[in-house]
């Protein structure tokens, strides 16, 4: 089961690291570490010595997959990392990351979160060129590109590879004595460089910077192709250009709030949200109560704008993962219980506006109103830091089908009703881009509005408007 039922479930996240003289290998360990929150499903790394490739992978969270002795098997001086959840591809091992192949340049590894919307096209070709397709990734169709622009340097491949690819891409190459990094154009997904007293690194999120003691230096600019090897980090700005189309929900639920992605701290922003949301929706009520943890800088927000003070009324279990053996059909049936559990004493006979990040299905919101009147919450307002999610998204996340939408399919009302709350409020699109200030023309909200940046090959996008990208004004 996952737990994570009611929201957009992550993509993946990516490492990087050059460091002569340092032990890559455990501070990608612990870079990985700090991006877990972007994919339980499969974690691997691949370590190079200036000679070769040596590459560990496996199924489940990134301490279950990497042990002391894994890691001190890993030598080398330059590293890449991944943890993946599949949008793309099935969840099997063949598609854990980094892929690494042998081409006629050496050996070269590949991670890369996102997603590919011209995967099928590309892959027809390629195979009718003869290549052979070991994964199911569109990852993989990437390593074929590359590989047959042999005649070009890495660098210049991977400009024509930009060149060729659409869809969302934040990319970590490893060969034999450089790290390289890419940004789609778009900068959908978020990429930054840091560094170190004797390394240089590159990773999803600058939580994981953070967390190997590294200075953050800078996001790696959208289009941007950095090198990071002995001589430093050289930057080649690819010739793709494109409006900014920066994926909204690294804000509102993806990203680790501690982390910074071009130029916003997303607990401040996630904040901002909550501030939002109460001045668009004044609610009489005793206490704000966030649903953990995500929801937290948002409830935040909205007990300082609407003076209600904020409680803490749900525990949360932080010992259970996000998937777990159920061995009953009664354990099946306790759900959300297993992870939170009210405090009955701060809910009995309080009216209650509970705070959370988004509604997707519904179907864990609903178990948590439910939970709250049963400890004795009087009403319960139910307010949402995002809008209603109502058309799919295809550039990484998982929101592929529009059935399992329910702002797609139902109305608010009808919302409310499935929830179980005394009302439902939802923050308004031009109240999220409101707290971006001017830079909020820079994102995609498809998922909102389906105004969508770029075209699946197929053109279908399950009931939902297709629109040539403008940026709002």
């Amino acid at each position: 089961m996952h737990w994570d039922g009611d929201r957009p479930r992550e993509h993946c996240g990516v490492f990087g690291i050059y460091g002569p003289g340092l032990d890559v290998a455990r501070l990608t360990f612990y870079g990985l570490y700090a991006l877990q929150h972007r994919g339980q499903e499969s974690a691997g790394m691949a370590v190079a010595d200036g000679w070769d490739i040596t590459l560990h992978k496996g199924m489940g969270l990134v301490p279950e997959v990497f042990n002391d002795r894994a890691i001190e098997g890993l030598k080398g001086y330059l590293a890449i990392g991944h943890v993946r959840y599949s949008t793309t591809g099935a969840s099997h091992l063949i598609n854990a990351q980094p892929l690494v192949f042998d081409y006629r340049r050496g050996r070269i590894g590949l991670a890369h979160n996102g997603n590919l919307t011209n995967t099928a096209s590309l892959r027809r070709r390629l195979a009718a060129e003869g290549a052979v397709f070991q994964t199911t990734t569109d990852s993989e169709v990437i390593v074929n590109l590359i590989a047959r622009s042999s005649g070009y340097s890495l660098e210049e491949a991977l400009e024509r590879c930009v060149q060729e690819i659409r869809g969302a891409f934040s990319l970590v190459i490893l060969t034999e004595n450089q790290v390289l990094a890419v940004r789609d154009p778009y900068g959908f997904r978020p990429l930054c460089l840091g560094e170190l007293e004797q390394g240089l690194v590159v990773a999803s999120e600058s939580c994981a910077l953070d967390t190997i003691g590294a200075k953050f230096v800078r996001d790696v600019a959208p289009g941007e192709i950095v090198v990071l090897d002995r001589n430093g980090i050289d930057s080649i700005q690819t010739g793709a250009r494109t409006p900014l189309a920066h994926c909204i929900f690294e804000y509102i639920y993806f990203a680790r709030a501690d982390s910074n992605i071009d130029g916003f701290n997303v607990n401040y922003i996630r904040r901002r949200m909550g501030e939002q949301l109460a001045r668009e929706y004044r609610v009489e009520a005793d206490l704000v109560l966030p649903v953990p943890d995500s929801g937290i800088p948002a409830a935040r927000g909205y007990a300082d704008v609407s003076g209600i003070p904020l409680e803490e009324g749900l525990m949360k279990n932080r010992y259970i993962g996000r998937t777990f053996i159920q061995p009953s059909q009664h354990l099946r049936s306790l759900g959300v219980r297993l992870k939170l559990n009210p405090i009955r004493e701060v809910l009995a006979g309080k009216r209650v506006v509970l705070v959370d990040d988004s509604l997707v299905r519904g179907t864990t919101s609903g178990k948590i109103v439910r939970m709250l009147r049963e400890a004795g919450a009087r009403e319960i307002h139910l307010c949402l830091s995002s809008p209603p999610i109502t058309c799919p998204c295809y550039y990484g996340i998982d929101t592929s089908n529009r059935k399992e939408l329910i702002a797609a399919e139902k109305s608010l009302e009808e919302i409310r009703e499935f929830t179980a709350a005394d009302t439902l409020y939802y923050l308004s699109l031009d109240g999220l881009l409101k707290v971006f200030g001017d830079y909020g023309r820079n994102f995609c909200t498809a998922c909102f509005d389906g105004r969508y940046p770029i075209p699946r090959e197929t053109g279908e996008w399950d009931g939902c408007a297709l629109f040539a990208y403008k940026p709002r004004t």
